[in-house]
């Protein structure tokens, strides 16, 4: 199968691929948005249109616009980082939490959410809820921990967990001594933006404003710093990540990311399955992760090619129809395809 490492004009494949985020723009489902596409032997193309800002006034999206990653942080910072210490001998992806975190839930022994491993948690094999509005319970993030630490946690089927990569952030700051926002991320990538150079989210009702350039997920703020959301990068950043992993497919690392879990997961990434936001037409060696702000980013290992659409659906409310999921495997159809 020919990749898209041959073909010479990386531009003409984004512009067919951005065809249909020019047409959300246009139908005004989503303010604004960048894409990003990336091959192996190190070309590139970014386009971008819309609007950053619309509300109170309105500021075009450019190709270096600063995007709250969301989700992506999972994968970008926090899997990465788990990664690292667990290849460096530091963790053993299958001892319990525990490990690193002795208290959590402390004062019941038996309690299942104390036999929970670093690598079910990567691969969102666990019993925890999806999200729960932990902000709700406070504003004090040292309160906030601790809540989260010795909560009784309702036990359910495995499902995608926010919470278990808040729990997998407790575990880096145990290990490294600091909070989360006091660690250095990758290059290129950023825990807040310049209000001036950002793409905005939500008008928050319970925070008074517009979220821009500092983090928009709910409980990501109340803690001041959590692995599940609060990066935020330009759609260089993220390709320069998705380039990073092409160019070391094979190291343990990258193969650990690739190596899957479950139907659906791998580690820290979902994999390529029917139905999934990367479309259908990539290949079965295929990651990716979404972002619930409107990003995402996808590495399709077979065909040498990485892809990052980033937009900013969620402004100024999150409730409506944005039709993203459909946007996203449009996208990645196409650039797959071509």
């Amino acid at each position: 199968m020919s990749s898209l490492s041959a073909i010479s004009d990386v531009e003409s494949v984004a512009k067919r691929a951005f065809e249909p985020v020019q047409a959300a723009i246009d139908a005004g489902k989503i303010p604004g948005g960048v894409l990003g596409v990336a091959t192996a032997d190190g070309k590139r193309a970014i386009l971008n249109a819309g609007s950053a800002q619309t509300v109170p006034n309105q500021r075009p999206v450019e190709k270096d616009t600063w995007f709250d990653l969301a989700s992506l942080t999972k994968v970008i910072f926090t899997t990465s980082r788990i990664l690292d210490y667990a290849l460096e001998g530091r963790i053993d992806l299958d001892a319990p939490l525990i490990s690193v975190l002795p208290d959590l839930r402390q004062y019941n022994a038996d309690a299942w959410e104390r036999k929970v491993t670093f690598r079910e948690c990567l691969g969102h094999q666990t019993p925890f809820p999806a999200v729960e509005p932990i902000y709700t319970y406070g504003r004090d993030p040292e309160l906030l921990r601790a809540f989260i630490l010795q909560r009784e946690w309702r036990k359910g089927p495995p499902v995608y967990s926010d919470i278990n990569f808040i729990l997998l952030g407790f575990a880096l700051e145990r290990i490294e001594g600091c909070k989360l926002r006091e660690m250095v991320p990758p290059e290129g990538f950023a825990f807040s933006a310049p209000k001036h150079m950002s793409a905005a989210t939500e008008d928050c009702t319970w925070r008074s404003k517009i979220m821009c350039g500092e983090v928009h997920d709910d409980n990501c703020y109340a803690l001041q710093g959590a692995g599940h959301a609060g990066l935020f990068g330009t759609a260089d950043s993220v390709l320069n990540f998705a380039a990073d992993l092409l160019e070391n497919a094979d190291s343990p690392k990258v193969e650990l990311m690739r190596t899957k879990l479950s139907e659906k997961r791998s580690h820290g990434f979902e994999h390529r399955h029917d139905g999934w936001p990367g479309g259908d037409k990539c290949s079965d060696e295929t990651i990716g992760h979404t972002g619930f702000t409107g990003t995402g980013v996808w590495v399709d290992f077979e065909r040498k090619i990485g892809w990052t659409l980033l937009t900013n659906r969620i402004h100024p409310t999150r409730h409506f129809d944005s039709g993203i999921a459909e946007l996203r495997r449009a996208v990645g159809d196409l650039v797959v395809q071509s």
